[in-house]
């Protein structure tokens, strides 16, 4: 498996890396007959989503995604889960633990979000409330590391604009 693009966690402010997928559980048990579909083998879930911690609640604010309706390839966004919930929706399907990695390279491993940095933030959630909040040290990269987490190449499979 490809080491995959992140979700964005928006907290205190700041944009994080959320090498986590909470919209998973929602998607496998929704009723909800859409699919997203893969447009890059760095990205199988075939969306992105946005996410926000306010008073210790996890919400989801933005959707990125692309689906395939009546043959139809098209780009839909947080409406098309949820329409009366156009500014976000608590994720109160989530329970379960979020990573968000930092600082310099440790180890990458091309598969998921496997590769380890210097530091994790870790977020303990259920049914959308956090919990707790922890910081693991993880160890010191060489000074010439690549910093923070990124993805370095990415193969894709697609329609061309002539297809």
């Amino acid at each position: 498996m490809t080491a995959q693009f992140s979700e964005i966690l928006i907290y205190q402010g700041k944009e994080l890396t959320l090498c986590a997928v909470p919209l998973g559980p929602f998607l496998e048990f929704s009723a909800i007959p859409l699919r997203f579909q893969y447009t890059s083998t760095a990205l199988w879930r075939g969306y992105v989503g946005t996410w926000a911690i306010e008073n210790d609640r996890l919400y989801l604010v933005k959707l990125s995604g692309n689906v395939v309706t009546d043959g139809q390839e098209q780009d839909v966004g947080l409406d098309a889960l949820f329409p009366d919930y156009p500014d976000g929706v608590l994720a109160h399907w989530f329970t379960g633990e979020l990573r968000c990695p930092s600082g310099a390279l440790l180890n990458y491993v091309h598969g998921g979000f496997a590769s380890t940095y210097e530091r994790d933030l870790f977020f303990r959630v259920q049914r959308g409330v956090v919990l707790e909040e922890r910081t693991v040290i993880n160890g010191q990269a060489e000074p010439d590391a690549l910093q923070e987490y990124t993805l370095a190449a990415v193969t894709t499979f697609g329609k061309s604009k002539e297809d």
